[in-house]
């Protein structure tokens, strides 16, 4: 009985060798999907076949085998598990998040028209009355448009960037987390803060070319405003992935299918974060610096194009290995 306990599994433990020896010469990340699989699966084949034979009482030599064949393979597992949590936001950061977005292109894109045509609306109704600002965004603390940006470097003073960064990213990150949250509503409160967004960007920048410093306004925002504003459109796309799953389950039932955007929607906000945390760095740190207005624009184009190439192209084929 003992030898056709070994001879049924002799087969078994000879691949999990050989899995367990490519693991170790090329890494567990660098083996195919099914062998990482396959690896799983064998190794815990083989703790079960180790209990089995010290319940059964089998040969030494066979558990001594099987005692080195399991800790080897329970190294290896171990290191893969251990790096898991790194490798999947590796993959999260280069295929999973662009890749959603190049999916969620409609509800993203409805909220881009949304706010370009608030803020085409805002600039022209203010640029026409300056008073129709205070209609437009009622409450709201509008600026004292007294000097150029580029002199008041928004109000702070570069030692405090670190602070100002800090406060930034907080405060957009909230903006987003509404935007999603929003979808809730039926995504009438994501509508909303769109809808403000855009209005907001309309209104400032009127009123700060109404003054003679309307080039130095946009030029002040484009290192960090191509990310923000980006970012903001793709919260509020998660938004309106949320509302869709209750509204227009389809042929789903309506908990799978708010479950289903539910997940698509915190892949989009996930990586909305990890956006803003950018674009809170460079406007905490590089806006205040009293550079041309040339120069920023320059910058803004840099991360223009840098963003739309990662979220055009990014996760097109398989997700590099994390270095």
């Amino acid at each position: 009985m003992r030898e056709r306990f070994v001879a049924s599994r002799r087969t078994r433990w000879d691949r999990l060798t050989a899995l367990v020896d490519r693991a170790a010469g090329r890494g567990v990340r660098r083996l195919p999907a099914a062998e990482i699989d396959e690896l799983a699966l064998a190794y815990r084949a083989a703790t079960s076949d180790l209990a089995i034979a010290q319940a059964r009482g089998a040969d030494p030599v066979v558990l001594d085998h099987l005692h080195r064949l399991v800790g080897r393979a329970h190294a290896v597992v171990y290191v893969a598990t251990a790096r898991s949590g790194w490798d999947r936001l590796w993959r999260f950061v280069a295929a999973d998040f662009p890749r959603e977005v190049r999916r969620s292109w409609a509800p993203i894109g409805f909220c881009a028209l949304l706010t370009v045509v608030a803020a085409i609306v805002a600039y022209t109704a203010v640029a026409h009355d300056p008073a129709n600002a205070r209609a437009l965004l009622p409450g709201m603390s509008l600026p004292a448009v007294d000097k150029a940006l580029h002199d008041s470097n928004f109000g702070f003073d570069r030692a405090n960037s670190p602070a100002v960064a800090s406060a930034i990213i907080t405060n957009n990150v909230r903006v987003a987390a509404i935007a999603f949250a929003g979808g809730m509503t039926a995504g009438i409160l994501t509508g909303w803060i769109i809808l403000e967004n855009g209005l907001m960007v309309g209104v400032y920048g009127a009123l700060f070319a109404q003054h003679g410093f309307g080039a130095d306004f946009w030029a002040t925002i484009a290192p960090h405003g191509v990310i923000e504003l980006t970012s903001i459109q793709i919260a509020g796309g998660a938004g309106l992935l949320l509302a869709g799953g209750y509204v227009r389950p389809g042929r789903a039932r309506r908990r799978d299918a708010l479950l289903l955007a539910a997940r698509r929607a915190a892949t989009l906000i996930g990586g909305v974060a990890l956006l803003l945390c950018v674009a809170g760095t460079i406007e905490g740190f590089i806006s205040p610096q009293r550079l041309s207005i040339p120069a920023r624009e320059e910058i803004g184009a840099v991360t223009g194009v840098l963003l739309l190439a990662y979220l055009v192209l990014a996760g097109r084929s398989r997700a590099p290995e994390p270095w």
